[in-house]
């Protein structure tokens, strides 16, 4: 019920009271109970209410069955988040997927704005304007649905020519996750230097970005910041943000960004890997950054596995404590996974030394007495499939030998 007064407040409405029903199965047409709903209606009149949240999924009629009761707008926890969505939008992509999710929750719903117009009731000399107009406006929807389907369809080969462009050069993506205001996009801002559009609400991202980040030993990785999650995320939005969550499902690791603060830290972080394996995407490698330990009293640290791989670590986006923590630790993530190799570079390859001293990490270098160069590189499998597709290497000009397994640390 906290939650749901919050994304009320998100989406702009004044909390004024919340009452809590016990029920051992909801009624077909009310979901309340008649007599709960009456007693609602007498407190709507006397509050002077004009909205009604119910932090449940209503279907279409129970919403117009309660609405006649209470006189008074009623909303489920479903239409609250698409609200929510659609003042948030900023970019046209993002414009698109609200609106192709709010049409697909209306459709079921349209026929509550026609209720001044004559129905259908059968039989001959009964057909009203009324049903006329519903089957019009039932039409309109679905050819828009479909228009916005095939829109989307557009962006979303986009998006994959603009990933397929990145994979060409060797910098892996890391996606930022977690619940909705837990601080992903603050973390974000600190360590790109960015102005992503951040505030204590909930889904105060929905647009994705993406920032190039350089962390130590010339290692560069994309930052991507997503849109949060959040208990029984509608499935509309699932479908309609999936070319948004591609971004999710293509990253090589995933920052799980939790609310170190929140009693119910542990149970959103369930909810999100469940959203997570809906999406395919729960066997991408997780680093869990436990946000604003400002508040939870929580000093920077970090912690790794009996493996040596880091798995945890405690920031705070505000004060900005513990994200050189972090950045470190990405670094180290990411040079535990290379090898040691030394290349023969001949003179007539500059071309292709200059790209290596651009993308891989330098370890030593040694000119050769007959010319040419002899190369120590850190670099991980990646890396190493894009240096084999450059023109020079495929010439026959390099000499590659394996020195040793992994980077040491720090080198």
């Amino acid at each position: 019920m906290q939650e749901l007064a919050l994304l009320a407040e998100s989406a702009g409405a004044l909390v004024i009271d919340s009452i809590v029903c016990k029920r051992l199965k909801p009624v077909a047409a009310t979901f309340i109970g008649k007599g709960k709903a009456e007693e609602l209606a007498q407190w709507v009149q006397e509050n002077d209410i004009t909205l009604l949240l119910f932090n449940h999924d209503l279907s279409p009629g129970q919403e117009r069955t309660l609405e006649q009761i209470t006189k008074c707008r009623v909303l489920d926890r479903t239409g609250l988040i698409l609200d929510i969505f659609a003042q948030r939008a900023r970019s046209h992509e993002g414009k698109l997927q609200v609106e192709l999710a709010q049409l697909e929750h209306l459709s079921t719903r349209l026929v509550r704005g026609w209720t001044h117009l004559e129905r259908q009731k059968g039989g001959i000399g009964l057909r009203g304007p009324g049903e006329t107009q519903l089957e019009t406006d039932r039409r309109l929807l679905r050819d828009r649905i479909k228009t916005l389907h095939r829109r989307l369809g557009k962006v979303s080969k986009q998006r994959q020519n603009r990933r397929a462009t990145r994979k060409k050069v060797p910098i892996p993506t890391v996606s930022f996750i977690g619940y909705t205001n837990a601080g992903k996009s603050s973390i974000f801002n600190q360590m790109t230097d960015s102005d992503v559009y951040e505030a204590d609400q909930l889904f105060a991202t929905l647009d994705p970005t993406m920032r190039r980040l350089e962390l130590a030993g010339n290692t560069q990785v994309i930052l991507a910041d997503t849109v949060g999650f959040i208990r029984h995320l509608p499935h509309d939005l699932i479908e309609a943000f999936k070319s948004t969550l591609e971004e999710v499902e293509q990253a090589e690791l995933l920052i799980h960004v939790v609310d170190d603060n929140n009693e119910e830290a542990l149970d959103q972080t369930n909810r999100v890997n469940e959203v997570l394996l809906e999406l395919g995407a729960e066997n991408i490698p997780q680093i869990l950054v436990f946000n604003k330990i400002d508040l939870s009293g929580h000093k920077p640290d970090i912690e790794y596995s009996e493996k040596g791989r880091l798995t945890r670590v405690w920031v705070s986006a505000k004060t900005g404590a513990g994200l050189s923590l972090l950045m470190d630790a990405l670094a180290d993530h990411y040079r535990q996974m290379r090898k040691v190799i030394k290349l023969d570079i001949p003179a007539k390859a500059g071309r292709l030394r200059a790209q290596i001293y651009e993308n891989l990490e330098i370890i030593s270098e040694k000119d050769k007495n007959e010319g040419g160069w002899e190369l120590a590189v850190s670099l991980d499998d990646r890396q190493m499939a894009w240096l084999e597709k450059q023109e020079t290497y495929q010439s026959n000009y390099l000499k590659i030998d394996i020195i040793n397994g992994l980077a040491p640390t720090g080198s």
